[in-house]
């Protein structure tokens, strides 16, 4: 059973952070991801969190971002996404739009070929 609770506590905590965290295209953060509804992508561990890559800035307090999984599944919705610490493929039907009061520890910057791709799949997708 997912918790729901729970995520509703720490998104309180979230919302309630005074600063905003500078971030930037290409970079790969953790984000406090959440509990979501059916086959929507869900945050892990006690900040409910998962590695997200950001697709777009939209404004220096929001951007477009894209769940990463390590789970190959669906070709077509998936784009490869690697870095030291993370290897794994972005979910291009889970495109989200986050306040970068969620984002919680910067990664790294994906490489600049393996991000044109994904904004091409991405293209073809929409």
């Amino acid at each position: 059973m997912k918790d729901f609770d729970g995520w509703n506590v720490e998104k309180k905590k979230v919302d309630n952070q005074g600063t905003q965290k500078l971030f930037h295209e290409r970079e790969i953060w953790w984000a406090s991801f959440g509990v979501n509804i059916g086959r929507e992508q869900d945050g892990r561990g006690d900040n409910f969190e998962r590695p997200v890559v950001i697709l777009k800035t939209l404004s220096p307090d929001t951007f477009i971002c894209l769940p990463l999984s390590t789970k190959k599944r669906l070709p077509n919705f998936q784009s490869s996404v690697t870095h030291e610490e993370i290897h794994g493929f972005a979910l291009l039907d889970q495109i989200r739009v986050f306040d970068s009061k969620r984002l919680l520890r910067k990664i790294g910057t994906m490489e600049i070929s393996e991000f044109t791709t994904l904004k091409e799949k991405m293209r073809k997708l929409l």
